[in-house]
């Protein structure tokens, strides 16, 4: 049973989803604490393999007027060496307000502010994910 990844890539934390294997919703798996790009790559490959992914949808943090900025560059630089690790189809997403979306289901959760922080960015995963795949389904 394939599924397909969302990925949330941060400076110090990666949010990772998975969809379930029809590909209707996106389930948060985890948040990766950045350690080194080579070591985060390593395992991110595992997971993939793991679990089976056909696709990865990563997060594109562009700016609020479309444009690309550095945080944008440092995401396809990560990309770009996710490729040499793996064969499988990668996607931008924009993610712009995922995180703001995040925030919001943490707090309505009733999730304190010092615990947000370990939750934000597989939830911002989960929106990520959940885009593409109502927009897959959609057409």
């Amino acid at each position: 049973m394939t599924r397909i990844m969302g990925l949330d890539v941060g400076d110090k934390t990666i949010g990772v989803a998975l969809s379930d294997p029809m590909f209707l919703m996106a389930h948060p798996l985890e948040t990766i604490k950045r350690k080194k790009t080579s070591t985060d790559i390593e395992y991110l490959v595992k997971l993939i393999e793991a679990n089976e992914v056909e696709t990865i949808v990563v997060g594109l943090p562009k700016n609020m007027n479309n444009t690309i900025g550095p945080q944008s560059m440092k995401v396809m630089s990560f990309v770009d060496l996710l490729k040499k690790k793996t064969d499988k189809e990668i996607v931008y997403e924009d993610e712009r307000m995922t995180t703001l979306q995040s925030e919001r289901v943490l707090i309505d959760m009733d999730v304190r502010r010092e615990n947000r922080k370990e939750h934000i960015d597989k939830i911002a995963a989960t929106f990520i994910l959940q885009t593409y795949l109502d927009r897959r389904k959609n057409g």
